[in-house]
């Protein structure tokens, strides 16, 4: 079959985008229930494909950046999206299986099943923050599942979307996979394209566009947004200094890759009043081990455009004007180029757009408080966060913050690895997203349990047809009897 050609840095109008919808729709018609040896390979290939284009990848991502550790690129997103593809190549067989299910013991002896069907074209919208990690794990999901899928990239990863376009075509063939580059105008007509299900991966605003055109044709929606993720020290780890220590540098690690530009991202810090100086102290001993040649450290990522920096500065300068102590935790030097420095700031007033926005970037506020049902209802009054890190060794209390607040997921001691783990969903809950993927998860995202009853040769159903008698009146007694 002969696909409508993708074009990288050239916006596809919308009869364009519709094309090549309609090419991978024949493509799932052919073939709608891929076998599992068809998905594997699907899978292997996308595998070898990352594989062997890794650090290709990682310079074409450092160009649109400005610069970007190849660490991070290995470590935040090529692992997990190889690792992704193991899980699903190890377990994904057993998911396509057809799920038996139990009948009332009032149809037997009929019997019920769960088909898994895919549904047919995903499409993907994938963010510049981590292009490959943030295109593969959908497309990992839509693979085992057996669908197609189109995927619009970013307009900040031009580079990047470039090289993923050819090499997918080269690895899958475009009557699997499909990319397309854009602005918001293409985004915004993707997003009224007539998929099967659409993931998004962007801010809460642009979700709630993007679920207002799905709308026009009911089509389903998991939104990954984001949001203004806590960090909460307690008391009693407070009180320790090599666990609070530990708490401060983990924080850092979820703060510093790919300079804070991630949406799981520690977005404020709450420790107990009278800490913050050794929390600046840790913070500043860490920072200068960690990155001993400050901002020009090769492991320290810049920020993806000059107007995502700019506003980062113009968040800090409103911080400082409005009486917040601004902290530079890193050594600066001569041509930056787009790096900021990891920040720490203290006594930012909540009206500021550092509290009100998604930092997005290697600024951290401090938030004090008094006891720990203050920080709880700190975070309960604000929108519902995509992650919660908490930094406490109690297991009561640990089960009291599980219980009293919600986010769409928590580490305990420890930031962003939750979202490594397969076994797990991964997924926002109000503000800051709906819907789940990630292993089996993303698989059922991604499918159509087609609901079965299967009535057997010989059964009792013709009891239920007119004319009716005393039998069936007995039968409906106790069949519509007081719960």
């Amino acid at each position: 079959m002969n696909a409508p050609s993708t074009h990288i840095g050239q916006e596809l109008s919308a009869a364009e985008l519709k094309a090549t919808l309609e090419s991978l729709r024949q493509a799932y018609r052919i073939n709608p229930y891929p076998s599992w040896n068809q998905r594997r390979e699907w899978l292997q290939k996308l595998s070898d494909m990352i594989y062997e284009n890794k650090m290709a990848f990682a310079e074409a991502i450092s160009a649109d950046f400005g610069y970007r550790s190849a660490t991070d690129t290995l470590l935040a997103e090529v692992f997990p999206s190889l690792e992704g593809i193991r899980h699903a190549i190890k377990h994904g067989k057993s998911w396509m299986k057809v799920r038996k299910q139990g009948a009332s013991i009032w149809f037997k002896p009929g019997s019920t099943a769960l088909m898994p069907q895919p549904l047919g074209v995903i499409g993907v919208i994938v963010p510049w923050n981590y292009p490959l990690f943030l295109s593969a794990g959908p497309l990992v999901a839509a693979l085992a599942a057996g669908n197609r899928t189109f995927i619009k990239m970013s307009e900040y990863t031009p580079r990047f979307s470039a090289l993923l376009d050819q090499k997918l075509t080269q690895y899958l063939g475009r009557d699997v996979v499909q990319v397309v580059n854009g602005g918001p105008e293409v985004a915004a007509e993707f997003s009224r394209l007539p998929f099967d299900h659409i993931l998004f991966t962007g801010s809460t605003p642009v979700g709630k566009m993007v679920m207002k055109a799905a709308a026009e044709n009911l089509v389903p929606v998991t939104l990954e947004l984001g949001g203004k993720s806590p960090a909460i020290v307690t008391a009693e780890t407070a009180a320790n200094d090599a666990r609070l220590k530990n708490a401060v540098g983990r924080v850092i690690s979820g703060k510093s890759i790919n300079a804070g530009q991630t949406c799981i991202a520690p977005d404020y810090l709450m420790v107990p009043e009278g800490c913050e100086d050794r929390v600046l102290a840790h913070a500043k001993d860490i920072v200068s081990k960690r990155f001993p040649d400050g901002i020009l450290s090769k492991d320290f990522t810049g920020i993806v455009s000059d107007r995502h920096a700019t506003r980062l500065q113009r968040l800090l300068d409103e911080a400082a004007e409005t009486g917040a102590r601004v902290v530079n935790l890193m050594k600066t030097g001569d041509n930056p180029g787009r790096k900021v420095p990891l920040t720490f700031v203290l006594n930012a007033k909540d009206d500021t757009g550092l509290m009100q926005e998604e930092i997005f970037g290697p600024v951290l506020p401090i938030v004090t408080y008094k006891r720990l049902d203050d920080a709880l209802a700190y975070v309960n009054a604000r929108p519902r966060p995509l992650a919660l890190y908490l930094f406490d060794d109690n297991s009561k209390t640990q089960e009291l913050v599980m219980q009293q607040t919600i986010a769409g997921g928590v580490c305990i001691n420890e930031t962003l690895f939750h979202i490594a783990q397969e076994n797990l969903p991964f997924g926002g809950v109000g503000d800051s997203g709906m819907g789940h993927y990630h292993g089996k998860f993303g698989f059922d995202t991604m499918t159509k349990l087609k609901p079965i009853f299967k009535q057997a040769r010989f059964n009792s159903a013709e009891m239920l047809a007119p004319p009716y008698g005393k039998t069936i009146q007995t039968l409906l007694g106790i069949l519509t009897r007081k719960v």
